[in-house]
């Protein structure tokens, strides 16, 4: 079946102010046009569609059923076009820009640094949103942060870490094991797995080659800020993270007791749509973002060749 054509926009404008004022001298007021043209647009709509969409009154107007069914998706539509125009184009009005984050990169990554961009930025106001695994694109953000490998349709991805793994732990857990190995430390103490990490206890366990330690022990989280924190409190190993476990490590709260070290694929990525209109404030916050990235890289880097 063939759709029918979209009407003019400035026929839509007309209809969605005459609604909401059921006055066509009102609504032409609102659209700065004359009180014969917004009753002619509302004719060739009323023509174009097939139906009609308002009862003429003696005083005022009143819709139709197809009016009232019309007049949601229009009204939406309307509003929606004028809050993205004056985002976008808008003077002088600050544009909240709206970045979706994984918690734990959030806390342990960005929020730490977040005072250079507002140093920079005064004028971008921030708005986070921290949900945990990812099943759909979340089209209200500006840009997202994501843990993968990098690949997602549709999207624009820049890595933002590069991190090796390794069992962290409270520092007074091995009180009793100053002096066992590795694999038998794993085997009498619980093992703290996050959820949606591809690449964790099973993988690192196999890389390092510890078959006598079964993966599945121990206790499931679905965020890796949790893990980290029952870890600091004495319930266990967690896998650390290189970029996001350096400032309790630094702190004391967690120790990292052994060498054996694993390089993961996966990391976190900034995230922006691949044919979306990119604002300026957004433009500016992934800038800050890779440049971020970089020097903890590099710092990274500088600090693993004098050790």
């Amino acid at each position: 079946m063939m759709k029918k054509r979209l009407p003019p926009l400035n026929w839509l404008r007309s209809f969605e102010a005459s609604a909401r004022h059921l006055n066509f001298t009102l609504a032409a007021n609102e659209l700065n046009l004359t009180q014969a043209a917004i009753s002619q647009q509302i004719k060739g709509l009323e023509s174009q569609l097939g139906v009609t969409l308002f009862k003429r009154l003696p005083r005022g107007l009143e819709l139709t059923e197809a009016g009232m069914a019309y007049m949601p998706a229009v009204h939406e539509a309307v509003e929606r076009l004028a809050a993205a125009t004056d985002e976008l184009f808008g003077e002088g009005r600050t544009r909240l820009l709206t970045v979706r984050v994984n918690l734990v990169f959030f806390t342990t990554w960005l929020a730490p640094r977040l005072a250079r961009f507002r140093q920079l930025h005064p004028g971008i106001g921030l708005h986070f949103s921290s949900n945990i695994w990812l099943a759909d694109q979340d089209k209200e953000a500006d840009i997202d942060i994501r843990y993968g490998k990098g690949s997602w349709r549709g999207y624009l991805a820049h890595r933002l870490t590069w991190d090796d793994l390794f069992p962290v732990c409270s520092p007074g857990l091995l009180a009793n094991d100053s002096n066992a190995e590795l694999e038998d430390v794993l085997t009498r103490h619980d093992l703290l797995h996050v959820i949606g990490y591809e690449e964790g206890w099973g993988f690192w366990l196999k890389q390092i080659g510890m078959p006598r330690v079964d993966p599945s022990r121990g206790l499931q989280f679905d965020t890796l800020i949790t893990a980290l924190e029952m870890a600091a409190l004495g319930h266990g190993f967690a896998l650390g993270r290189t970029s996001l476990v350096a400032e309790m490590l630094a702190s004391g709260r967690l120790v990292a007791p052994f060498e054996q070290r694993v390089p993961t694929d996966e990391a976190f990525y900034v995230v922006t749509p691949e044919h979306q209109y990119a604002t300026p404030q957004a433009k500016a916050f992934l800038a800050w973002l890779l440049e971020e990235a970089e020097g903890a890289r590099n710092a990274a880097g500088q600090l693993a060749s004098e050790s």
